[in-house]
């Protein structure tokens, strides 16, 4: 099955797509420019954005509109609409900015937008604010040199803002900072290359609508952190505007929307083949998904689920593990023997190891293969015999001699299990947090019209990594509003697209975001 390479232009398309073709509803405190202009392109790390009237204009502009009609076709059939953000239910697969899937929020009064990446494996929203000397990325710096500005939030800013105190209940003792004020500090460290955010939580509205003709206006209080400083990947390129944890603690979004009685005590993510996606709350999938339960630990609830089998083509073996599936992680994580099933059950002369190369087990693509027919099937059999088709395990690297090396895209781990948004693409899957199952089927995140929601529940379940075209600019100074590049790695170059250069971008995707 053919792995597209990582750089094509028509996924560079669907970035500009996302930033600055969706009926101009994305904000980010950018200087205005036209779409096709230079500064643009130096964003997008492009040099022939499509000329309008192009057939690659219409290629794109026809791709907008699905993005549009795909809202739509996610009307409910159930007895309460799905929510999803007020600025549309589209997500975007964004490899330059770590590998994951990010979406555009609103936040506060007058509201700003933010791109955030979706994480499944984490519970705080954070966002960049009132920033501490080299505390946030408040740019990305272009190939011409042009600073593109993103939001930063502050609760002074914001008629709607309110700070928690130390003595609220969503202020957990274990999570906080000594501070030497009343508000609630928080300290979050993630498992990656020493990867933090730190501040303090505060409250204020998320501008949702329903997802639906209607698209009525729903105003969400929420509870997330004012992150005044990161550290680590955060700084690096990775989730540089903010995080939207959608674990299942009672900080997360999906609970505190489940406990306010906005939304049933579901969730979704679409991972489209093209990179594109949709995420819906209160959302509960199909009657003909597949469907597996989740282990539910107290002290560290997750999306827990157990696998019970995995065949590789004609291999097949009785492997009971479990693993949790996390959008917030680029690669899939598996320790032995699971590891060592998979990729031994390859039958295809490996390339020579390579160390800068992150992926353990790759394979020459010979001129005359048009795609990768030595790439058997692989098949996850979960809990309760469902069947979970990984449809693209494979990442392809250029080389230096011009050629591409496919690798098993599979990172072996010596701990914990983690089924990476790598393994979710081409599933809709649900996070049904009220009967407790993940749930599965293909799409394409375009027509899923067999869907259906949950009633609003009386009482809410209590259960509770990057390239880098751009540069990330980092705060100078204590909260102001100046701009300072941050320093560019030595081997930079805007027009790099070479063997190290995609490496570059593969190494630092893999630090985990749990």
């Amino acid at each position: 099955m053919a792995w597209p390479p990582p750089f094509t232009s028509f996924c560079s398309y669907l970035l500009f797509v996302f930033f600055f073709g969706l009926g101009s509803r994305i904000c980010y405190g950018f200087d205005i420019h036209h779409r096709f202009s230079d500064p643009v392109k130096g964003f997008l790390g492009l040099d022939d954005l499509p000329e309008k009237g192009s057939l690659d204009y219409y290629v794109v502009m026809a791709h907008r509109d699905r993005l549009i009609r795909a809202r739509h076709l996610a009307a409910s059939y159930g007895q309460s609409s799905p929510l999803t953000f007020a600025n549309g239910n589209d997500t975007l697969f964004i490899g330059t900015l770590g590998f994951l899937h990010y979406a555009n929020v609103s936040v506060g009064t007058p509201s700003l937008s933010f791109l955030v990446a979706l994480d499944t494996g984490s519970n705080l929203f954070w966002l960049p604010c009132d920033c501490k000397k080299d505390g946030c990325v408040t740019g990305l710096q272009t190939s011409s040199g042009i600073e593109i500005k993103l939001n930063i939030y502050s609760p002074n800013n914001s008629s709607t803002s309110e700070k928690l105190s130390s003595g609220s209940t969503l202020c957990r003792p274990s999570d906080q900072w000594s501070s030497a004020s009343s508000n609630c500090g928080y300290k979050i460290v993630y498992l990656s290359n020493n990867t933090s955010s730190t501040g303090i939580l505060v409250e204020d509205v998320l501008r949702l609508v329903t997802d639906d003709d209607q698209s009525k206006a729903v105003d969400a209080r929420i509870t997330f952190g004012c992150g005044q400083n990161q550290t680590g990947t955060f700084l690096m390129g990775a989730a540089p505007n903010g995080l939207f944890g959608l674990g299942m603690q009672d900080i997360s979004i999906p609970s505190i929307l489940a406990k306010n009685r906005l939304a049933s005590n579901s969730f979704a993510l679409c991972f489209g083949l093209d990179g594109v996606g949709r995420i819906n709350f209160g959302f509960n999938g199909s009657s003909d998904q597949s469907e597996t339960p989740f282990n539910v630990r107290q002290s560290h609830p997750s999306y827990n689920i157990s696998i019970t089998r995995i065949t590789v083509g004609s291999n097949s073996s009785e492997l009971e593990f479990s693993a949790i599936f996390d959008s917030g992680t680029a690669f899939t994580h598996l320790s032995d023997p699971a590891y060592t099933f998979i990729s031994e059950s390859v039958e295809e002369k490996r390339h020579s190891p390579d160390s800068v190369i992150p992926f353990e087990y790759c394979y020459e693509l010979r001129a005359n293969h048009s795609n990768f027919k030595k790439i058997p099937s692989m098949n996850l059999t979960m809990k309760g015999g469902d069947d979970y088709f990984v449809k693209h395990p494979t990442a392809l690297i250029p080389t230096p001699e011009g050629g591409y090396l496919y690798c098993l895209a599979l990172l072996k781990s010596e701990d914990i299990n983690i089924i990476g948004q790598n393994f979710m693409i081409g599933y809709h899957v649900v996070f049904d947090r009220e009967k407790m199952i993940l749930g599965w089927k293909d799409s394409n995140c375009y027509n899923d019209e067999s869907s259906n929601t949950l009633p609003i529940s009386p009482a809410p379940s209590s259960v509770v990594s990057p390239v880098l075209p751009v540069i990330p600019v980092t705060t100078e100074g204590n909260g102001n509003n100046s701009h300072t590049p941050a320093a560019a790695p030595s081997s930079y170059s805007p027009k790099l697209k070479s063997f190290t250069y995609t490496v570059t971008i593969l190494l630092l995707s893999i630090f985990v975001i749990v």
